[in-house]
C-alpha cells in the first residue's frame, strides 16, 4: 500500500475552511499591492513583469502568413513558500459540552485567534517588500527631507503623489490604481496645509480616503492601521511606517481571483486549499479541543516598475 503525505493524510474541516478562507483581518491592507495568486508548487521563479508586458503589438497578419507569438513575463527570483501551520485551542470551559467536539461559534472564535496572527505576519512580510527602497530604481522613490515632508509647511501630498503617478505611467503606460498611507502619512496629510485648504474650498469638514481618492484620482486608497511587536517586550510600531506606496495592482476577474500571469506590481503566491482547517483532535492533558490551521503562503514583488514608493511622507518635519 502506497503511504499516504501529510498532506493527504489530513482530514479537512470543509465548514471551517471555508470560513478561514474568508476571514480578513481589520486594518491590513497588504492585499492591496499583494493580492492571492494561487501557485502548484511550494518553490520557482516569480513570473516578473517589465515594459514588455504592456507595450502595444501589432496583431495583423497578411493572409497565410504565421501568427505573431508573444510571451508575457520571464522567470525572476526564487521564491520558495515554508509551511507554516498553527493550533487553536478550545478550551472545556468555553465549549458547550466537553465530551463533545465544540460547535462551530466556538471553533471559528478560536480559530480566527490564529488566523488573526497568520495574517498579521503575512502583513509585515507585504510591507517590509513595498517599504524596501533597494527594491526601486531611482525614477520610482523618493526619500522626503525634513522640509517636504507632508506634516512640514513646504510638503505637497498631491504633488508627490502626482510624481509617482506619473512615474508608473511612463513605465508601463498605465496609471496607478491603489495607493497604501501609513497610518502616519495619512495623519500628516489631514494636517497638511494645501490639503486643509482644498478640504476648506469645496466644503468639506474633514479628510477622508475617498476624498483622496477623487483628488488623487486613484481608485483605491487605503490606510495601513496594523501595528506589531516582534519581542515580548518591545514596544508596538506600525508596520507600514511613515511611508506611501502607489501601484498598479492586477484586479480580480469575475470571481474575484487572480492569475499570476497577470501583469502586477505584486501577488501572494498561495498553495490551492490554503488557509485549510483540520478536524479537531482531543488533547486530554490540556482539557481541550485542537484544530489545526495550515496557511502556506508568501508574497512576491513582480512587476516594480508598476510601483513607486514615498518614503518618510509621514514623519516629523524635525
Amino acid at each position: 500500500m502506497t503511504q499516504q503525505t501529510p498532506a493527504q493524510a489530513r482530514v479537512i474541516d470543509p465548514i471551517l475552511t471555508t470560513h478561514a478562507q474568508g476571514y480578513k483581518r481589520p486594518g491590513n491592507v497588504g492585499h492591496m499591492l499583494f493580492p492571492q495568486a494561487t501557485v502548484q508548487t511550494y518553490g520557482g521563479q516569480i513570473l516578473t513583469f517589465g515594459k514588455e508586458s504592456f507595450r502595444l503589438y501589432n496583431t495583423k497578419r497578411a493572409p497565410g502568413s504565421a501568427t505573431k507569438r508573444v510571451a508575457f513575463g520571464y522567470e525572476g527570483e526564487k521564491y520558495a513558500i515554508v509551511p507554516s501551520a498553527l493550533e487553536a485551542l478550545v478550551p472545556d470551559e468555553t465549549a458547550n459540552d466537553a465530551l463533545k467536539v465544540p460547535g462551530i461559534d466556538s471553533a471559528s472564535d478560536a480559530v480566527d485567534l490564529v488566523l488573526g496572527v497568520f495574517q498579521l505576519e503575512t502583513e509585515h512580510e507585504q510591507a517590509t517588500i513595498a517599504r524596501n527602497d533597494a527594491n526601486y530604481d531611482n525614477d520610482h522613490k523618493v526619500s522626503l527631507t525634513s522640509t517636504s515632508r507632508w506634516r512640514g509647511s513646504a510638503g505637497d501630498p498631491t504633488d508627490d503623489i502626482e510624481t509617482g503617478k506619473n512615474a508608473i505611467r511612463a513605465s508601463i503606460g498605465i496609471r496607478p490604481n491603489t495607493c497604501v498611507l501609513s497610518a502616519s502619512a495619512y495623519a500628516a496629510a489631514k494636517a497638511n496645509a494645501k490639503i486643509i485648504e482644498y478640504l476648506k474650498h469645496r466644503g468639506f469638514s474633514t479628510l477622508t480616503t475617498q476624498i483622496l481618492a477623487d483628488m488623487w484620482e486613484i481608485p483605491n486608497v487605503v490606510v495601513g492601521e496594523a501595528v506589531v511587536a516582534t519581542g515580548q517586550d518591545d514596544d508596538f510600531g506600525d508596520v507600514w511606517g511613515d511611508d506611501v506606496i502607489l501601484a498598479y495592482v492586477a484586479p480580480p476577474t469575475g470571481s474575484n481571483r487572480r492569475n499570476a500571469a497577470e501583469p502586477s506590481y505584486g501577488y501572494t503566491y498561495t498553495i490551492p486549499g490554503m488557509p485549510n482547517v483540520e478536524q479537531p483532535y482531543r488533547d486530554q492533558n490540556r482539557r481541550s479541543w485542537v484544530y489545526g490551521v495550515t496557511n502556506d503562503r508568501t508574497p512576491v514583488l513582480s512587476g516594480v516598475t508598476a510601483g513607486y514608493l514615498i518614503k518618510d511622507a509621514g514623519a516629523s518635519p524635525t
